[in-house]
């Protein structure tokens, strides 16, 4: 990987060599990955067979690649990546913003890769709202209490902070999903509701292979889906 202290001028790290090479060490980024933290890489990317690559548009959480998942080009090249890991990053965008960025997974991952996408599911935010109102506690992140609102406009206390890029700006159903998938060229997106208010999406590529990529989330409740 790259020095922590790269910019958006420097490219992905060229794939390992030698015998690690030889083992078939698979590559995963993680898109909008934040502070550094073991936890926050999905548990199947095991560091036995994954090499994680982190981008952020934020400096200062010292990912490997800093930059937009809207526009990738000048750091990653076509083709470089077995699968993408994108965790509440998303609904940072705005909403015309959502395919361009699918676009781009769409691009640098390898013709049988794979996205594993997760983001608040503004159905259930809806539904919590109406039900339970704007400001009531619905679970609490290491960040804080999140609230329906959190989860509609992005953490408050943490843009209150100064960190304005942690603003939502836009809201994802199944359905919207699968939509935005398939502008962006994804071959098959399989989408299910999680448990704490939230997305979970399979963006595959046209030569991915249902049956590997299930292999893949045995023991998650991701399973499910290939079920």
């Amino acid at each position: 990987m790259l020095n922590p202290s790269t910019t958006g001028s420097d490219r992905v790290p060229d794939q390992k060599s030698g015998h690690e090479a030889g083992s078939r060490r698979k590559r995963v980024l993680n898109a909008g990955s934040g502070p550094t933290n073991a936890d926050k890489l999905f548990r199947n990317f095991t560091p036995q067979t994954w090499d994680e690559v982190r981008l952020d548009i934020d400096p200062r959480t010292r990912p490997d690649l800093v930059g937009s998942i809207i526009d990738m080009r000048s750091i990653i090249p076509d083709r470089t990546f077995d699968a993408i890991w994108s965790s509440h990053a998303i609904e940072h965008l705005h909403t015309h913003e959502v395919v361009p960025a699918l676009t781009e997974f769409r691009r640098i991952l390898k013709p049988d890769g794979f996205v594993l996408l997760t983001c608040p599911d503004l159905t259930a935010v809806v539904r919590l709202l109406l039900t339970k109102g704007a400001e009531d506690v619905a679970y609490m992140s290491p960040s804080g209490p999140i609230t329906a609102l959190d989860m509609l406009f992005g953490h408050s206390a943490s843009i209150a902070a100064g960190q304005t890029y942690m603003a939502h700006h836009t809201g994802m159903t199944i359905d919207l999903i699968g939509k935005r998938a398939m502008a962006a060229g994804f071959a098959e997106t399989r989408v299910m509701p999680g448990a704490s208010f939230d997305l979970w999406a399979v963006l595959m590529m046209p030569a991915a292979d249902p049956k590997e990529v299930a292999s893949f989330f045995a023991g998650t409740l991701i399973h499910e889906l290939f079920v």
